[in-house]
């Protein structure tokens, strides 16, 4: 079964859209090498200093292999004003009978 990736960046969320806008080949490079690496979903959202994102990944390894053939990621990140660390999480689907 598949895992949910978080990623949340202390950034500035406008420079890191314009970014995105500025440098689409960038970008859509980062995505062609997720979804060889199995990416299965993603989406980004932002508030005033922080970037928040959620993938699907196959599993845990296929997340870090492709963020590790990626160089470029931290290269945007820092445009984007990136403080510290990002803050990596993975979390595993719940049987709980519950979902919609």
């Amino acid at each position: 079964m598949s895992v949910l990736m978080t990623m949340r960046l202390t950034a500035d969320a406008r420079q890191f859209e314009a970014i995105a806008q500025q440098e689409p080949e960038t970008i859509q490079a980062i995505v062609r090498r997720a979804r060889e690496h199995g990416l299965i979903a993603h989406r980004s959202f932002g508030n005033a200093n922080e970037v928040f994102m959620v993938d699907e990944w196959p599993d845990e390894a296929s997340f870090q292999e492709f963020f590790d053939a990626s160089p470029e990621i931290p290269v945007v990140f820092g445009k984007a004003g990136l403080q510290g660390e990002p803050e990596v999480t993975f979390w595993r689907p719940l049987e709980t009978n519950d979902t919609v």
